[in-house]
């Protein structure tokens, strides 16, 4: 090869380089959605619930278990808290703090309780789920409420052999409790429940970030009722003390979350009872305990059957933790300290 056609030869092959480059660069918007379409389908799969890794996608939905539980002192030791994949966590009357248990099919949970009476706002957050709602009662707000939501309504005073009494070691209204086999036996042979279509989180792995924040909640009612989530390095989960006991929980359980969310809602009492309002739809701060960090983000749920989301300020979701999530509904956030270890 002479020194013209090598020439030529080497112009031509950087010609073509370019053109390459600039296509892999710049590719056309359908070009794009290809690749965006096998990079999806390359992704994990994740359980839709708890974000655990799966060898391949659920082909549906598992359905969801919502349940009643209070909180108050007078019902402690409690049960079944550790085994939900969310628990949310807001005030009832005299702010006395009441839970609303999320169970996904497969949980083992051979007690719940003591099961507590409806309100309007947990209904709202079982909504986006579908969910069967389990509860003893309720406000008259919020049976009215069932009547049209986007649950499926299991009374306990309807379905009693599904629930029992411990009269035992319990006075009534705390001695009513059931069991996860109970409650998806009456989903399979009792109620008909609504077809499973909701988004919820999406998960990442856990990303330790070196810091070792903690946070306290003051939940201006008692000081029993005031919690810490305390964080461990070594486990990047957090681990909940509640007031000045360790035994809120049967059994010596421990109530464990890789994700802690404090958010921060409108709320106003209705009526002399002390029933309360509090505000599910719209938008408002919160603060996510994850990996180490706590993060001020915005809470937004666009209507009572769309999902919660916890957004950053440029309106980017915010990926949970696999695991268990803790939900703690508050009037102000100035009711969180940090705690550094």
């Amino acid at each position: 090869m002479n020194k013209k056609t090598a020439i030529t030869f080497a112009v031509c092959a950087l010609v073509v380089a370019v053109f390459v480059i600039g296509v892999v660069i710049y590719r056309p918007a359908d070009d794009k959605e290809k690749i965006d379409e096998v990079v999806k389908q390359v992704e994990v799969a994740r359980n839709p619930l708890t974000g655990a890794k799966l060898e391949a996608p659920m082909s549906t939905l598992p359905s969801v278990t919502a349940v009643m539980v209070e909180n108050s002192s007078d019902a402690w030791p409690l049960v079944g808290l550790d085994q939900a994949f969310l628990v949310i966590e807001a005030p009832a009357e005299g702010m006395i703090p009441r839970f609303e248990l999320f169970f996904a099919p497969d949980a083992v949970v051979p007690k719940i309780g003591p099961v507590r009476s409806a309100r309007p706002y947990y209904i709202d957050w079982a909504q986006q789920f579908g969910a069967l709602y389990a509860h003893v009662g309720g406000s008259p707000d919020a049976l009215e409420k069932l009547k049209t939501a986007n649950v499926t309504n299991f009374d306990q005073f309807f379905n009693g052999d599904y629930f029992y009494r411990d009269t035992a070691t319990r006075f009534a209204p705390h001695n009513v409790y059931t069991t996860i086999a109970n409650l998806l036996d009456a989903e399979t042979n009792v109620v008909t429940m609504i077809p499973p279509n909701y988004k919820y989180f999406t998960f990442k792995d856990d990303a330790p970030s070196g810091q070792t924040e903690s946070l306290k909640v003051d939940w201006t009612s008692a000081s029993a009722y005031d919690f810490i989530w305390k964080y461990d390095a070594t486990t990047n989960e957090y681990t909940r003390q509640q007031g000045d006991t360790s035994n809120w929980l049967e059994h010596g359980a421990k109530a464990v979350a890789n994700n802690v969310v404090v958010l921060e809602s409108e709320m106003k009492v209705l009526d002399e009872k002390g029933r309360r309002y509090i505000k599910t739809v719209g938008s408002g701060p919160a603060m996510i305990a994850q990996d180490g960090q706590v993060i001020t983000v915005i809470w937004s749920k666009e209507s009572e059957t769309a999902p919660l989301r916890f957004l950053d300020d440029a309106g980017k979701e915010i990926k949970m933790n696999a695991g268990k999530t803790w939900l703690e509904v508050v009037p102000s956030l100035s009711q969180v300290t940090l705690l550094a270890q």
